[in-house]
């Protein structure tokens, strides 16, 4: 009787200690918003569980849930964003928004491969890291937050978010919104989540988790060096000097059409966009004229350019973060330009030793570099990308030119004859990503790139051939 007695304690101590969890979970986890990172893991570590004992058509449902619910909320989100960093323009995020949620790849990206022979059956499947830890940007703060909850949950992890403090309200609001329909949609609490006042310290708690399998940083140089020596399996997206090089082949009118929209888009906040343009001479002036031409350019004069670099690059030649982002008439109405709505970008003829050629200015002002030929365009466009394998782009209609520059520059993203946009998907083939990860050499993230890789095998079983 004694030890059936200790057997029932026992039996209620745990069915007592699950209400509780329970009860934790249900009082805090619709919100996604936890008070510590320490309350978020544990929470997280939980939810994976529960994610994983679903089937995979309930999963799913979930990334179903989480696609409306950010197109349902485009709107409010985008304008938070704009409105609280500062940074890019209201239409083009709403752009971002609903590239995120309707080109990021479900449970389709993680399907099992199998090999069968005379030896019996193979399996490959993509299993879940566990709880990742994320770390998101002041640029995207609205993307990068719906592209990684549908990979990563895609992918049957869970994910513990620390946004950049300055995007903070935008980044809580948009994961309560998802949580919230993930939740909706029968998924655990506590799936994504992510503390109040997200801050450097915050972070730091995250990287140095013991229930954190995975760290994803999509940012500067700085975070991304951060989480990769964090002793952890890391994923690091980090920053980009995408060069456009023009040849004299070029369609030039469809290029300085696309360099246009492209270089503005967001007001270049995009680490894809066109940095700086280098064009052969002898096709220069015909690319300005057309740039001209479609009225969304500003060209300026030696003069106002110096006026603009003054601005813009500090005495410690770093660039001022005061003017990222910002509306290009913001910028120039500082030097006493005014231009139309209708203007999104400030071009000007440089020197190879420009800052601004060198510099991410993630702003739409563009240095326009000269060069003899092709081949000095190449050469001078792997300088200037200096190595950060990201993105460039090139307008030609010679085979053997472009190819010559896709073996030199050997980025993460090539775009042929379109803006950089296109690379990320945004009228260009292919799946987006908002975590683009050039340094740890993954490239466009997507489910699978959060997963590892298991096999099974049955030997001398179940061919039927």
């Amino acid at each position: 009787m004694e030890t059936n007695h200790e057997l029932i304690l026992t039996v209620v101590k745990k069915v007592l200690s699950e209400m509780i969890e329970e009860k934790i979970v249900q009082a805090e986890g619709p919100t996604g918003i936890f008070e510590t990172v320490d309350q978020a893991v544990e929470n997280a570590v939980a939810a994976q569980k529960r994610l994983l004992a679903l089937p995979l058509r309930h999963r799913d449902k979930i990334i179903a849930a989480i696609r409306q619910a950010a197109l349902d909320h485009n709107e409010t989100i985008s304008a938070l964003a704009v409105k609280e960093s500062g940074l890019g323009r209201y239409e083009d995020k709403l752009r971002e928004n609903i590239l995120c949620a309707t080109k990021t790849p479900g449970t389709e990206d993680i399907e099992p491969r199998a090999y069968s022979g005379d030896d019996g059956l193979t399996l490959i499947e993509y299993a879940p890291r566990g709880v990742i830890g994320s770390l998101t940007p002041i640029t995207n703060p609205t993307g990068t937050v719906i592209n990684n909850a549908i990979s990563m949950v895609a992918a049957g992890n869970a994910v513990v978010f620390n946004p950049h403090p300055t995007a903070r309200e935008t980044s809580i609001k948009t994961i309560r919104i998802l949580h919230e329909a993930i939740v909706r949609a029968g998924g655990p609490p506590g799936l994504i989540s992510s503390v109040p006042k997200p801050d450097l310290t915050t972070a730091k708690q995250l990287i140095e988790h013991p229930k954190i399998n995975m760290l994803v940083a999509t940012g500067g140089r700085p975070v991304v060096d951060v989480v990769l020596r964090s002793g952890k399996k890391a994923i690091g997206a980090g920053a980009g000097n995408p060069p456009v090089l023009v040849d004299e082949t070029a369609n030039i009118r469809r290029a300085a059409a696309s360099i246009i929209d492209g270089a503005s888009i967001n007001n270049n906040i995009f680490c894809t966009c066109e940095k700086e343009v280098i064009v052969v001479s002898a096709v220069a002036d015909a690319l300005i004229s057309f740039m001209m031409e479609t009225g969304k350019a500003y060209l300026l004069t030696p003069a106002q350019a110096e006026q603009v670099i003054k601005l813009i690059v500090t005495p410690e030649g770093k660039i001022n973060t005061a003017y990222i982002g910002k509306d290009v008439q913001v910028i120039l109405k500082e030097i006493g330009i005014n231009v139309g709505e209708e203007c999104r970008l400030a071009i000007f003829e440089a020197e190879k030793n420009h800052p601004l050629v060198w510099l991410e200015q993630m702003m739409p002002v563009m240095p326009i570099v000269r060069v003899r030929d092709v081949s000095e365009g190449i050469d001078f466009a792997v300088q200037v990308e200096q190595g950060n394998r990201h993105t460039a782009i090139m307008h030609s209609n010679h085979v053997e030119h472009m190819t010559a520059f896709a073996r030199a520059v050997q980025t993460t993203i090539f775009v042929k004859n379109g803006p950089s946009y296109a690379g990320i998907g945004l009228g260009g083939e292919g799946h987006t990503s908002f975590t683009i990860a050039g340094p740890t050499g993954e490239g466009l993230t997507s489910a699978r790139t959060f997963t590892r890789i298991r096999r099974c095998t049955l030997v001398d079983a179940f061919r039927i051939i």
